[in-house]
């Protein structure tokens, strides 16, 4: 019972321990929420709802994925579920713009409190000026 468990690549080994190591930070996480967060507000304003529902799906994920690897922040993470992404999901499901625009705000003055809550006023979220370049965040193809 003494063996040590090991993942095996090509590369080499890791220990469970290791694994354990590189999972990703809030920091590294909260990244990717921003930019999740910006897709779907300008996919939303722009009419592409459907692609706006894919990337608050996203986000959720990493929402997932960090109550998982950082737990002290699981009950944080939920309560900012329930209170801002739920609904701007809503407004989402109902393709309601105005509601989505204030929701989607809420979200982000939401956002600088949690930060200062927990000693990082400092991080405060903003949408870029402008959507992204690389996807066309106009109407979908909704089926």
């Amino acid at each position: 019972m003494g063996e040590k468990l090991v993942g095996r690549t090509k590369h080499g080994e890791l220990t469970l321990d290791q694994l354990a190591n590189i999972q990703p930070g809030m920091a590294r996480l909260m990244e990717e929420v921003a930019h999740r967060y910006s897709l779907m507000h300008y996919a939303c304003t722009g009419g592409n709802w459907e692609l706006g529902h894919h990337e608050l799906k996203e986000l959720r994920g990493l929402f997932r994925i960090a109550a998982t690897t950082r737990p002290k922040y699981a009950a944080e993470l939920a309560s900012f579920d329930r209170e801002y992404l739920t609904p701007i999901d809503s407004a989402i499901a109902k393709k309601d713009l105005e509601a989505f625009t204030l929701a989607a705000q809420k979200g982000i003055a939401g956002s600088d409190e949690v930060h200062r809550r927990l000693g990082y006023a400092f991080i405060r979220y903003r949408l870029p000026k402008r959507p992204p370049d690389h996807l066309d965040l106009g109407p979908g193809s909704e089926p």
